[in-house]
């Protein structure tokens, strides 16, 4: 649900506009290179849901601080552009099934040992292993002997338990040599080299294989342009710059502190008294009117990201097993009044199952997205109605408030179902619980791309046990067409075959997209330049005083 590579030039900062879909900001001035050398900046954040273990980090709250703590063999440039290589000094193959990967030669691990090929394949073959239980797991199923290590729960979600795998490794691996290893996959796969810059194909270091990842992932050590100098959880994450990083995205500044907040009204009133250096999203309340752009002027930033909300079902609840229900409930939100009156036109009613900005991703094919009260009604009849309370979930701790209440009221006069919106208080307990199958109702979720491909919108999602398939939707039929996809001889040909994929979706209804995301940020009067990544996030390594 998230991606996030450096590109390595910055902008200067002008007034607040719509922007290109990159995030950058533009105009003129020039930031004090003498100023920031040394210098520091504050950033919002929320506390991570698990401790910093690439592979096992799938929510934008940790993932971020992943993506600034390493650096992967691709990186996705900040204008959308295609992926380039980062750590790789070359990827190479003469039929999209093996892969000679060769990696750039003498960079560091921030505990000073050098990245070399065995730590991509040790690090992948333990995300691989399901008794790890990386979250992140399944991204490697694409790999020749990834069914031996990884076994799954024969009835979904208990009482049985997975049987333990065939193997520890994945057949499909070798290292060549200490730069160099081979990746073979189970069948020919063009959009692979795509995905290798997304964080769960990060290389691990040696000392990570000494010890519980628990552990490692409260005092993590990556490969990228900052290092971890302390975690207070709730409280205050620290980075600072690592001196012996020798790609060319390094730091320009010293010092990151990522302030965990509660509350966004409360980051927000910080960014405008300078006491935070950026927000990355402008809470609900101060957009009317157009308020932002007030109180922020020049400070102020406006862009699209390829980033889409929805609400989750949790399908291993009995009550939410009826596909025709589920469909009512999607029929009976009316998104463009949403937009109107809640995100007051900063946010577009979705109309399609991937973001329409993703490479391969169709345009309007969300039927269930549409606003037909007498189709919803007639659905709901034929389900049998809905019994007791319908409990709509979100983290309180960004604003969410409004549109969720917004989507239970109109759920309850549209429907007559009992509906309300409820707050969980921090993003990472909201997690813990979905992660848990704990959820009582429909919930809140948002999807960022990990990689710019439409497989990313499906095979996670909706594939049965997709890493954030957190609803546990299962269809056969969906599954076998996304693996024809995988296989299919070219970007093309793939993307139709996700598209037969997300015709089924789209008549199961797993969730329900709501909105694509308008991103509106701030920063304070210390910044003087800076650029936002293609998913809207801060490239720190941008970053000017």
């Amino acid at each position: 649900m998230r991606v996030s590579k450096r590109a390595t030039s910055a902008i200067a900062l002008s007034a607040a506009a719509a922007l290109v879909a990159s995030g950058c900001s533009t105009g003129d001035g020039d930031g004090d290179a003498a100023a920031s050398k040394d210098g520091s900046i504050v950033v919002h954040g929320v506390q991570p849901e698990n401790p910093l273990v690439p592979s096992n980090t799938t929510e934008t709250g940790g993932g971020k601080i992943i993506d600034w703590l390493w650096t992967g063999l691709v990186e996705y440039p900040n204008d959308g552009g295609a992926p380039r290589n980062a750590l790789a000094e070359s990827i190479n193959t003469t039929d999209s099934k093996v892969f000679t990967i060769k990696i750039k030669k003498g960079t560091k691990f921030h505990d000073g040992t050098e990245v070399k090929s065995k730590n991509f394949v040790d690090a992948w073959n333990w995300a691989a292993y399901s008794p790890n239980a990386a979250q992140n797991g399944t991204f490697f199923s694409d790999i020749q002997g990834f069914s031996d290590t990884y076994a799954s729960d024969p009835d979904g979600e208990g009482p049985q338990k997975a049987p333990a795998p065939k193997a520890e490794k994945m057949s499909g691996l070798k290292v060549v040599d200490e730069q160099t290893f081979e990746v073979t996959l189970a069948a020919p796969t063009a959009v692979f080299p795509t995905k290798l810059g997304y964080s769960a194909f990060m290389p691990l270091p040696d000392v990570f294989f000494t010890q519980k990842s628990e552990e490692f992932g409260k005092k993590p050590i990556g490969n990228g342009p900052v290092k971890l100098v302390s975690w207070e959880d709730n409280v205050l994450i620290k980075l600072t710059r690592f001196d012996d990083y020798s790609l060319s995205d390094s730091m320009k500044i010293k010092d990151v502190d990522v302030k965990l907040y509660q509350d966004e009204n409360a980051a927000y009133n910080d960014v405008l008294a300078n006491n935070l250096d950026f927000l990355e999203s402008i809470p609900t309340s101060a957009l009317a009117g157009e308020k932002w752009k007030k109180d922020l002027g020049e400070r102020g930033i406006s862009t699209t990201t390829p980033t889409t909300a929805f609400i989750a079902f949790p399908i291993y609840d009995k009550r939410y097993q009826n596909a025709k229900l589920r469909r009512a409930v999607s029929l009976s939100i009316n998104r463009q009044e949403i937009s109107d009156k809640i995100f007051f036109g900063t946010r577009k009613p979705a109309d399609s199952w991937a973001n329409p900005l993703t490479p391969g991703a169709k345009a309007g094919n969300c039927t269930a997205c549409k606003f037909d009260t007498t189709e919803a009604k007639r659905l709901l009849t034929e389900a049998g109605g809905f019994t007791g309370e319908m409990v709509f979930y979100y983290n309180a701790d960004s604003s969410h408030k409004d549109w969720m209440d917004a989507v239970a009221q109109q759920v309850k006069t549209n429907l007559g179902i009992n509906a309300r919106a409820e707050g969980v208080p921090t993003f990472a307990v909201f997690r813990q619980n979905i992660n848990a199958h704990k959820m009582t109702g429909p919930y809140r979720a948002a999807w960022q791309q990990d990689y710019p491909d439409v497989e990313n919108w499906i095979n996670p999602l909706f594939v049965t046990g997709g890493s954030s398939n957190d609803g546990l939707y299962t269809n056969p039929q969906v599954d076998d067409l996304a693996k024809q996809a995988g296989a299919a001889p070219s970007l093309e040909a793939s993307h139709e075959l996700f598209a037969k994929a997300v015709e089924l979706v789209d008549q199961d209804v797993p969730t329900i997209p709501v909105y694509f995301y308008g991103q509106q940020s701030g920063h304070s009067e210390k910044i003087k330049k800076l650029e936002l990544n293609n998913v809207g996030e801060l490239d720190i390594t941008s970053v000017e005083l």
